[in-house]
């Protein structure tokens, strides 16, 4: 079954969804509980809570565990906004992101760099903030996780360029010093964002 093509959703063009991509060991998940962190109690800045056919105690981030049979059933449905595969396992952005979008909010998911043609398709006013790291960085990180071998871990860092690519609204985000640092930089970013829509 091949995924149907998202429309982009009526009223959304006022808010701006947020999506942040980057490679493993980049520290995506890590930078995004901090900014959830930092903006909860705004009214107006939402981190979306992805569908997933992983199981809830697999780790990483908070997300809804479905199996694939419903995950079928709500894309069939139109519960989700955007959802693509990865890994063998299905994701899914919840649908209702878009009433915040109508609303003139800030909506923050975490995307896929092969999804965001899909992104694109279905917001129109989207933003990508690449989280990357330097090679070494990375291989460090993903060696401390112990999920891999060394070769693994070198030959999936060597399957591609760590930039997005395509014709998006990119900002790069290089989390290869502190966390403290990077923090600021997302917190920056997406105040830069909230100036924009209001």
């Amino acid at each position: 079954m091949s995924p149907r093509e998202p429309h982009a959703a009526a009223g959304a063009e006022r808010g701006i969804m947020v999506v942040v991509v980057g490679p493993s060991g980049a520290g995506k998940d890590t930078l995004m509980n901090l900014a959830a962190r930092r903006f909860a109690g705004r009214e107006n800045v939402h981190f979306t809570r992805r569908v997933i056919t992983r199981h809830r105690d697999a780790g990483g981030e908070d997300h809804l565990s479905v199996s694939l049979e419903g995950f079928a059933a709500m894309e069939q449905s139109g519960s989700f906004a955007v959802w693509w595969e990865a890994h063998g396992l299905k994701y899914g952005i919840p649908a209702e992101v878009s009433v915040a979008l109508s609303r003139g909010h800030i909506v923050v998911a975490n995307g896929s760099r092969s999804a965001l043609h899909r992104f694109q398709a279905a917001f129109p006013r989207l933003k990508v903030i690449n989280v990357t790291a330097s090679p070494e960085v990375l291989a460090g990180r993903l060696e401390a996780r112990g999920r891999e071998t060394h070769e693994d871990i070198m030959a999936r860092l060597a399957r591609g360029p760590l930039t997005v690519r395509g014709e998006y609204d990119v900002t790069e985000l290089d989390n290869s010093g502190s966390l403290e640092e990077a923090e600021q930089k997302m917190i920056a970013i997406l105040d830069e964002l909230l100036a924009e829509v209001h």
